[in-house]
């Protein structure tokens, strides 16, 4: 019978044998993720502190070129193995120890960095990369809203803390000299998992001359001096003790030609950064604005933000509304800072008193009517040179047109090209009038309105007395 000396012994040989077939079965032929960082590092990645930091969602190629402009030289790394993005780098360099992961492929996210051009962005992938004489392994992932992780994560492994201290430290010069959304026009969206900002989106920059500008006189001129004036003059300004922060907001009708404004303004500043929120994506107005202070010369379009003056704001435990918090995030900007706020409404009677509550954040406010008759003459002439007009066409449809918007010229042309394309004739004032009597008749009356036309129950868009409130209440769709 054996005795209790033998039974220990056997007990211990079957545990080690228990443990080499567990390894054994665990292994995965992979190169080993641990022995790799080893080998760069010069010594057992166990004992390097783990730095991190994180970047917004949207920065995902902006830190990916901050990275790589960091190294003097690199190579990246995959890893393979299930669950490997639910643990942080302490963890996966814990469980790389019994070989669960090991090196694979890198997972790549392809990212639009300009109108039509995009980039390959690691998804999640090990940066090993040398600076100077220090050696650096850094695991990049990008945002996973579905899965919880709302920001780009940067986890970073040097021999010293303090190396990856300056690495960190030096990475937000360096996203701001390497971003792609320096001088583009960016849109953010949200997404269908949780609070944040989601995608984001590069538009081409308008190509709209002056002369497709149709306003009364004196409008756009006023528009120009603050918006695009203040960028020409900034340093006269600055040296005056003038600040270059502004705000205006453009009111009036819907289809009345505010949006055309804007995209006027965009072709007039093409160096500039330009953030467009619309409707409820204002409420991504602060990381509108930390965008717009990194990559100044700047210019954050707000449109329609009647929409959010009553929306309330409850992410900071505040039922106010979200246009206060807009008003809020310009008021935080430095006054040298170069960034424009341009707003616009149909609806100014609901902006007032959140306006005037939150005083001195816009500057100027101006209206853009319902054009006159010889705007309308303009429009027509704009919107449908090929139409051949003789001044007399011109006036009767002018006379005809009194109370319409720029909108409704603009699809009064369209329709009357198409009523030509249907008959096989040359488009001219016989297709027009017939457009014309269309648009005008009672089947079209909510046509017209939602092209911004006033019918007879339209209310008064010319302003008030001052100092009296803006303009009333504005029905239609949004312009």
């Amino acid at each position: 019978m054996p005795d209790e000396t033998e039974i220990d012994e056997f007990a211990r040989l079957f545990t080690r044998f228990l443990e080499r077939m567990q390894q054994a079965g665990g292994r995965t032929g992979r190169e080993s993720l641990r022995d790799r960082l080893r080998a760069h590092l010069g010594v057992d990645p166990e004992q390097v502190p783990v730095v991190s930091s994180s970047f917004p969602s949207y920065d995902l190629p902006n830190v990916q070129r901050g990275i790589e402009a960091w190294f003097d030289e690199f190579e990246v790394l995959g890893l393979a193995g299930s669950n490997r993005g639910h643990h942080s780098l302490g963890e996966l360099l814990e469980l790389a120890e019994y070989d669960r992961f090991g090196i694979g492929a890198v997972d790549y996210q392809r990212v639009q960095i300009d109108v039509d051009e995009e980039m390959d962005c690691v998804a999640f992938g090990f940066y090993l990369g040398v600076q100077g004489e220090d050696r650096y392994v850094a695991l990049l992932r990008a945002a996973n809203p579905q899965y919880g992780r709302m920001s780009v994560e940067l986890e970073v492994l040097a021999v010293a803390k303090e190396a990856a201290d300056r690495f960190l430290g030096a990475l937000p010069d360096l996203i701001r000299e390497h971003n792609v959304f320096r001088g583009k026009v960016v849109s953010f969206e949200g997404h269908e998992f949780g609070q944040g900002v989601g995608p984001f989106r590069l538009h081409p920059r308008p190509g709209i001359v002056r002369a497709d500008v149709v306003l009364p006189d004196g409008v756009l001129e006023r528009v120009e001096r603050e918006v695009v004036g203040i960028a020409e003059h900034r340093e006269k300004l600055l040296s005056a003790g003038q600040h270059l922060r502004r705000g205006v907001l453009l009111y009036g009708p819907p289809g009345t030609g505010k949006t055309h404004t804007v995209r006027y303004l965009l072709s007039r500043l093409p160096g500039f950064t330009v953030v467009l929120l619309a409707g409820t994506s204002i409420g991504f107005i602060s990381q509108a604005c930390s965008l717009a202070r990194m990559l100044q010369p700047a210019l954050v379009v707000l449109e329609d933000c009647d929409l959010v003056a009553e929306a309330r704001d409850y992410s900071h435990g505040m039922g106010n509304p979200l246009l206060f918090q807009v008003l809020n995030e310009m008021d935080g900007l430095a006054e040298d800072a170069d960034v424009a706020f341009l707003l616009t409404t149909n609806r100014a009677d609901l902006l007032e008193p959140a306006l005037m509550q939150r005083p001195g954040r816009v500057d100027l406010a101006v209206e853009v009517p319902l054009p006159d008759a010889e705007g309308r003459a303009r429009l027509l002439s704009l919107y449908g040179p090929r139409l051949q007009l003789d001044a007399d066409v011109i006036e009767e449809v002018v006379g005809q047109t009194e109370g319409t918007t720029a909108s409704f010229m603009k699809e009064l042309v369209r329709r009357t090209v198409l009523l030509a394309a249907e008959s096989g004739e040359t488009a001219g004032p016989a297709e027009l009038r017939i457009a014309v009597a269309e648009l005008l008749s009672s089947r079209d009356a909510l046509t017209r309105r939602l092209l911004g036309a006033a019918d007879g129950d339209a209310p008064d868009y010319s302003p008030g007395p001052a100092p009296g409130p803006m303009p009333g209440v504005y029905k239609g769709l949004i312009g």
